[in-house]
């Protein structure tokens, strides 16, 4: 198997992985940032020792915005997912692809083509249709929080890309550690119960543990916006378990930025690996 296609499975089952998310978040009866702190502890602990010897802390530009990064899109996305539906917080963060192609070719040197623009358009027009929901105020606060899930997803996957010729993970642990540094004194509101603890073990342990070890290596061997794109397996997923276990079903009008959002990456990857076959004849 070739490496790339071996990367590209790889991120996808990762995708799969990270689209439980939003079921267990829903299912945690605990405070949000207490919530992402503890996560960020055991998923910390966890990559330390799947990657133990072969840690390297120093520190550079490129390993600091992925860390900070990081922080930004779990502590958002963990607070959206508690203010909005499911969909729209993981709908809302998967407009990353938009910065990744504005901002890709002058911090990567990864040429943004002119039917990027148009792609950006038309994502820009799904994110309209989230806000012609009914809302409450929790709600629009959510999907504004999501936003800035997509901004940070978008800085942490090009700084992530930038360290292609060396190892991320560090990134990912920082990012970790500084997460659990700002969500772990919320505990004192309140502990969850027995199931609650399973639920944070899952989330620490395996959701964004083991399926970041995977995340690391494959971000290596992809592009910056052919991984964000394979990612998107993760939106459509995502809505589908929260849907079958907890019941919450998104609005038409999130349905339909949904299918847009969704629709438009997925039409700019297959576009992309079709050029990128002819141009490999």
């Amino acid at each position: 198997m070739q490496e790339n296609t071996k990367a590209a499975l790889l991120m996808a089952a990762t995708a799969l992985i990270w689209s439980s998310g939003g079921l267990a978040i829903k299912l945690v009866e605990l405070n949000p940032m207490a919530l992402t702190g503890v996560r960020s502890l055991l998923s910390a602990l966890t990559l330390a020792a799947l990657f133990r010897g072969r840690l390297d802390f120093s520190l550079s530009g490129a390993r600091v915005g992925a860390a900070l990064g990081y922080a930004g899109l779990l502590i958002t996305n963990v607070a959206a997912t508690k203010l909005t539906t499911s969909a729209n917080a993981i709908l809302l963060a998967y407009t990353a692809p938009v910065y990744v192609a504005l901002l890709a070719p002058f911090f990567l040197g990864e040429k943004t083509r002119r039917a990027d623009w148009a792609f950006i358009a038309v994502v820009l027009g799904g994110m309209v249709l989230f806000f012609l929901d009914r809302l409450s105020p929790t709600g629009l606060w959510g999907n504004l929080v999501a936003i800035g899930t997509g901004i940070s997803y978008a800085c942490f996957t090009l700084c992530m890309r930038a360290q292609r010729c060396s190892s991320p993970v560090e990134s990912v642990i920082l990012g970790h550690g500084i997460t659990a540094l700002a969500g772990l004194p919320f505990l004192a509101q309140g502990l969850p119960d027995a199931s609650g603890w399973l639920g944070l073990a899952y989330l620490g342990v395996l959701q964004q543990g083991v399926s970041l070890a995977l995340y690391v290596w494959a971000i290596r061997r992809l592009g910056a916006l052919e991984a964000i794109l394979i990612m998107t397996l993760e939106p459509i997923f995502n809505p589908v378990w929260v849907a079958l276990g907890y019941g919450e079903v998104p609005g038409p009008w999130a349905v339909a930025g949904g299918v847009v959002v969704v629709g438009a990456v997925t039409l700019r990857g297959v576009a992309g690996a079709v050029r990128g076959t002819r141009e490999a004849q």
